[in-house]
């Protein structure tokens, strides 16, 4: 079961990701953006998604893994259960949470130092 540690140790790996917190619940940022947070209640993460329809795509082709509620319909936010999702997909979804939010400009030089 992943952890949000786990989800903490893969953001770090990512230049300007910052341990905080959004709505009292401990979250990762980047350049003060959202990109993921712990949730409870029922014990999910929740990830900043390219669109909507990356929400809806992903509820639709893992429901076991991805949902949404009302809260987040309509809004590039996914849930993830935190006892279903694999190591891979959420070091895929820390990646693309930091890469909607991190800038241009950090992204290509993360690019270029890791290439």
């Amino acid at each position: 079961m992943a952890t949000w540690e786990d989800v903490i140790a893969i953001g770090e790996r990512f230049p300007g990701v910052e341990v905080s917190t959004s709505w009292g619940r401990p979250a990762l940022k980047a350049a003060g953006k959202f990109m993921c947070a712990l949730r409870e209640d029922p014990d999910a993460f929740v990830f900043r998604v390219l669109d909507v329809p990356d929400q809806q795509a992903l509820v639709q082709g893992e429901p076991d893994v991805f949902f949404t509620t009302p809260h987040y319909d309509g809004w590039p936010y996914v849930l993830v259960r935190v006892e279903a999702v694999s190591a891979q997909q959420l070091e895929e979804l820390v990646e693309d949470a930091w890469r909607i939010r991190a800038s241009k400009k950090l992204v290509t030089e993360y690019e270029r130092a890791t290439s």
